[in-house]
């Protein structure tokens, strides 16, 4: 067994009990980098907001909404895939930690939980990311009660920023699902895939999910539902800005608009001035107007062939293991392991 990784990063124990430790690493710093994101996104000439600040309570509320839409295919998919797959996923599993990257609803883990040799969670720690404390702590106490001998170590980051304080003292299977991946940008998943690999040593693995490419119809449906549902989550970036920085963002005043662009492989999603409007950032000291018809780029959903993912990958220093899609080819899961030099 490996030692553990010192980790210098301050946190704050916020929950404890028996079998359940949460740690909060979002201190200061990350309201510090959402105040320099926000500042440098509204005055960039094509305005953006990263996707991350999506995720406060209501947020992954309306992303568990999102989930159950019947134009949002994803979830479905990557579950039936799970579903007959999760039993080879696990297999190897003896004990160690499972690490889920974003974590968000149960529905995926415990497929993997319940395909494990051991009953119960039994010799295995669920280590779930997330940057909304709410929700991680909601998800992992219902976790708690359902699995009798499960350990959790539920960690409050950016995990763009601080895998490296993801314990490192056991054997991880390490998971990436519903093609979140699709969210960086090329040169952004590079860096994310390499510092996976970077953190990977013989004997972890990692398993990632993907969105495939097809036809423009089907996409565009899954992020403009007939409900409104992925528009009210759009719009909750803006709620999430006016009251993390004393903002005045009038919501009404913005469409949500998504497309799919079929020379970049990507949706596109953005919030559309559907009049001339301005907003007072407080905090940043900032005023910024926005006329009718421009956007605020909120969020990318790339899309991948077999190709360009395996390529992404070798260039990350992953190499893939097995690969596993649905009957349409709409979805894969792939599990990864390090490169060998």
């Amino acid at each position: 067994m490996k030692k553990n990784r010192k980790v210098t990063m301050e946190h704050q124990q916020s929950y404890k009990s028996p079998r359940l430790e949460i740690r909060n690493y979002l201190t200061d710093s990350f309201s510090n980098e959402m105040s320099k994101d926000i500042f440098t996104g509204l005055t960039a000439d094509q305005k953006f907001i990263p996707s991350k600040y999506f995720y406060d309570e209501r947020g992954s509320i309306l992303y568990k909404q999102i989930c159950k839409l019947p134009e949002y295919y994803q979830t479905c998919t990557e579950l039936s895939i799970l579903e007959d797959a999760s039993a080879v996923f696990m297999e190897p599993f003896e004990s160690g930690d499972l690490v889920e990257l974003g974590s968000g609803a149960n529905w995926k883990i415990c497929k993997l939980i319940d395909a494990a040799k051991e009953p119960q969670g039994e010799n295995m720690r669920y280590v779930p990311v997330d940057v909304s404390e709410s929700a991680l702590v909601a998800a992992s106490v219902d976790l708690i009660n359902k699995y009798q001998k499960l350990e959790i170590l539920g960690i409050v980051a950016d995990y763009t920023r601080h895998m490296n304080v993801i314990p490192s003292d056991f054997s991880r299977l390490i998971i990436f699902l519903g093609s979140s991946i699709g969210n960086f940008s090329e040169e952004a998943s590079q860096i994310f895939l390499r510092t996976i690999a970077n953190s990977m040593t013989p004997g972890d693995r990692f398993l990632i999910g993907l969105d495939m490419i097809k036809q423009k119809t089907v996409l565009e449906a899954a992020y403009n539902d007939s409900q409104g549902v992925t528009s009210e989550f759009n719009k909750n970036v803006l709620h999430v800005i006016n009251r993390e920085l004393n903002a005045d963002f009038d919501v009404s005043a913005f469409d949500h608009v998504a497309f799919y662009k079929e020379e970049k492989e990507q949706v596109e999603i953005h919030l559309q001035a559907n009049q001339r409007t301005s907003v007072e950032i407080k905090d940043l000291n900032l005023s910024v107007p926005i006329e009718e018809g421009e956007t605020i780029h909120t969020e990318i959903c790339r899309k991948f062939s077999k190709g360009s993912a395996i390529k992404m990958f070798s260039e990350a220093g992953l190499s893939v293991e097995q690969w596993f899609t649905d009957p349409k080819g709409w979805f894969s899961l792939v599990e990864l392991v390090k490169s060998r030099v």
